[in-house]
């Protein structure tokens, strides 16, 4: 969700007024997901990678997201969103993770949408830390190297628990995947808006669900002449 900054900067406001824009934007997502009969979507609202901003940024986007964890979970939980987190939350102060464990426990049975906050989060920190966990477990003698694949590494993701995307979006222009989902998105289609996240809104969303209905997902197969797989 890129470009909160340069849009406010576009408009002469602090980089926070963009902060709070793109979270409106969020919740038009949300609305747009729904409509749109979406199981899983995943947000990457806090990078690892963000830590390393002045401090007056940091502060400023936590204190965002305590708000919205604090006042706006009540919303999510009326349209039946079920929130859950990956990143490394340790990071976070305690009064912060208790309000993304509050968050947590109240939606944890909804069913319509399952939310993925990435907070704290990077794909090779998550990856390492899968690797390394899988390696004491050898050492353990609970698994057998040899038998260790595909599958047997996911589980050690703190995706395990959700389905590979299908569609990663990335808004501003930018053109690279920048550290989210690095494992998961091995097959998933990607599409990049030139559109600042905080003017994105529910049409962009119906051409990129229209978009991705139109394209040809083989999975690495060859179609045959008649265009089975």
């Amino acid at each position: 969700m890129d470009g909160n900054g340069r849009w406010a900067q576009a408009r002469g406001k602090p980089v926070m007024a963009g902060h709070r824009a793109g979270a409106e934007a969020v919740r038009r997502c949300v609305k747009a997901a729904i409509a749109a009969h979406v199981r899983y979507l995943t947000l990457y609202a806090f990078s690892s990678e963000n830590w390393n901003r002045t401090t007056e940024e940091v502060s400023d986007l936590t204190s965002l997201l305590r708000f919205y964890l604090r006042h706006k979970v009540a919303e999510l939980h009326e349209q039946n969103v079920r929130l859950e987190f990956i990143g490394d939350l340790s990071r976070f102060d305690s009064g912060l993770r208790a309000e993304i464990d509050r968050a947590r426990t109240l939606t944890a049975r909804n069913t319509r949408l399952t939310m993925i906050l990435a907070l704290s989060y990077g794909a090779r920190h998550d990856m390492l830390k899968a690797a390394k966990s899988l390696a004491a477990a050898a050492m353990r003698g609970e698994i057998d190297p040899e038998t260790i694949g595909e599958e047997a590494f996911g589980d050690f993701l703190q995706t395990s628990p959700f389905p590979d995307p299908d569609l990663i979006v990335r808004t501003s222009g930018e053109r690279r995947l920048s550290n989210f989902l690095l494992w998961e998105s091995a097959y998933a289609e990607l599409a990049f808006l030139d559109v600042m996240w905080p003017d994105f809104d529910e049409t962009h969303f119906e051409t990129l669900m229209l978009d991705f209905s139109r394209r040809e997902r083989r999975f690495g197969k060859r179609l045959a002449p008649d265009g089975a797989l």
